[in-house]
């Protein structure tokens, strides 16, 4: 089976752009999920992620493990009904040292193949991003009317929503651009709730430098109630055996 085939027969496609299917089967991809390091572990909301750049590495393509380190300082309005406390950067250093530690258990990042996975921070590239410059370069790309129609910015215009969040998809689809034209990374992979700041990603990429960009979401483990497992959610499921037991890990299902 192709890749693709193969993440269907899983039942791990949720969305994907078309023209996405035909890059991989074409060539050697370099495909990145991002993680936010608001935690000292991943959860099991994270795991259908992990396992899509399993896959994706185990097919011989590249994968990257994105940590937040500067849109963890920012929070995403994704999936929430409340904006999030922030991090300090002690803090978010930490956390990301920890969750490396679990993605080395289902990612191979030392065998010195040209597939390799490796793990990258925007907080290395956006630390002297000044705002004057990210208004002129990134905000001029992407209009309000386009970002407005996003449903993780509709959601939560009832609730409230700070300019910090709404500028979320802005960072992250600039995260995508730099990885684009640094990395040749093609392919942004990501839970269903991600498809929105994702697409803006691949728009930015392709107003921004006319370069090649692909999407594919997977689909979120939700809880009994339908909501989904976060960091920042109750009841939630963590992959470090130290938060949630084997024992209670299996049960949950």
């Amino acid at each position: 089976m192709t890749l693709v085939e193969e993440l269907n027969w899983r039942g791990m496609i949720h969305d994907i752009m078309p023209g996405t299917e035909e890059l991989l089967s074409r060539e050697k991809v370099t495909a990145y999920v991002g993680f936010d390091p608001t935690s000292d572990s991943l959860h099991i909301g994270h795991l259908v992620s992990v396992m899509l750049l399993r896959n994706l590495q185990a097919a011989g393509h590249k994968p990257i493990a994105l940590m937040g380190g500067a849109t963890g300082m920012i929070g995403d309005p994704s999936g929430k009904s409340e904006e999030r406390n922030l991090l300090d950067e002690e803090t978010l250093i930490h956390n990301q040292e920890c969750m490396k530690k679990q993605l080395e258990k289902f990612l191979d990042f030392e065998s010195g193949k040209s597939n390799a996975a490796e793990m990258v921070n925007n907080y290395d590239w956006m630390k002297n991003f000044t705002f004057l410059e990210f208004i002129r370069d990134v905000g001029k790309m992407i209009t309000v009317n386009y970002m407005m129609a996003k449903d993780s910015v509709k959601k939560r215009l009832e609730t409230g929503l700070s300019f910090t969040e709404f500028t979320y998809q802005l960072v992250q689809g600039y995260d995508f651009l730099y990885l684009n034209q640094h990395k040749n990374c093609k392919l942004q992979m990501g839970g269903s709730d991600q498809w929105g700041n994702i697409v803006t990603g691949t728009e930015l990429i392709r107003r921004k430098t006319g370069g090649e960009a692909y999407a594919l979401t997977c689909p979120l483990i939700t809880k009994s109630d339908g909501g989904k497992f976060g960091k920042t959610e109750k009841g939630n499921i963590w992959l470090d055996p130290n938060k949630t037991s084997p024992y209670s890990f299996y049960n949950s299902g």
